[in-house]
């Protein structure tokens, strides 16, 4: 994956500068590498960008509030996962099996929070911020399936994936069906349905039920659990839109 050299420039000063209240132009020159001329350019941008500015001259540079902008979704998935323990906590207390809650991130979904450890019946750790396939995962199928197009789109295209017959037709399938189910390219004992949490216009995050293959038949967990689990993800997604009003 190519990288363009000044938004990687960027991020470094950026990254430097959160490390202390304050930073002098001669510190972040030794903590970077970067030529003096160069970092003075691209403290001179984040200024006008509002994400820095200058204290005075023995005190060098400081972020502003302005950054916090940036942490707009980590904040988001905080409000989510808070949100849905409730929600989780009572499903594997009412049913035993383990339930995980993801988020899209960098291609994958990336484990948010789980019930794994209170489950009698969980062969797996948390395995928090775990990603997990698109493609080949309950959770990332769930989120594909249902995400808009332009943002299914972006996110095969990052992957290096067309949208085919084939494909097309799995997700229709797991549209219609309201559930997807994991399917990896060697057989493996623990399988999981995902369901999609639904927000007004995007796709919040997946929830994933997991459970051994020995135990039940995608047809047997899909007709005993995928409307508990929509059902699951609804009251989620109900409590997320309340606490952003």
């Amino acid at each position: 994956m190519s990288v363009i050299e000044p938004i990687r420039r960027a991020f470094i000063v950026l990254e430097a500068l959160n490390r202390r209240r304050s930073t002098t132009l001669s510190l972040l020159q030794a903590e970077t590498g970067l030529p003096r001329p160069t970092l003075v350019r691209l403290l001179q941008t984040l200024i006008a960008l509002g994400y820095a500015s200058r204290v005075s001259r023995e005190a060098g540079y400081r972020l502003t509030d302005q950054v916090l902008v940036l942490a707009g979704g980590v904040r988001f998935i905080d409000h989510l996962v808070d949100a849905a323990i409730p929600h989780m906590s009572r499903f594997t207390s009412e049913h035993g099996w383990p339930l995980y809650l993801a988020t899209i991130s960098a291609g994958a979904m990336a484990i948010r929070h789980s019930t794994a450890p209170d489950s009698p019946m969980a062969f797996e750790a948390s395995g928090y911020n775990r990603p997990s396939p698109l493609l080949i995962g309950a959770l990332g199928r769930a989120w594909l399936a249902f995400s808009p197009d332009d943002e299914r789109r972006s996110a095969l295209r990052g992957l290096g994936v067309r949208q085919g017959p084939a494909l097309a037709a799995l997700l229709g399938r797991v549209r219609r069906d309201g559930y997807a189910f994991t399917q990896p390219p060697r057989p493996t004992r623990i399988h999981g349905i995902g369901v999609p949490i639904l927000g007004k216009d995007r796709v919040l995050g997946s929830l994933s039920m997991r459970f051994p293959r020995s135990a039940m038949t995608e047809d047997e967990v899909g007709a005993r659990f995928g409307k508990r689990l929509a059902a699951v993800a609804r009251a989620i997604a109900a409590d997320v839109s309340k606490r952003a009003s």
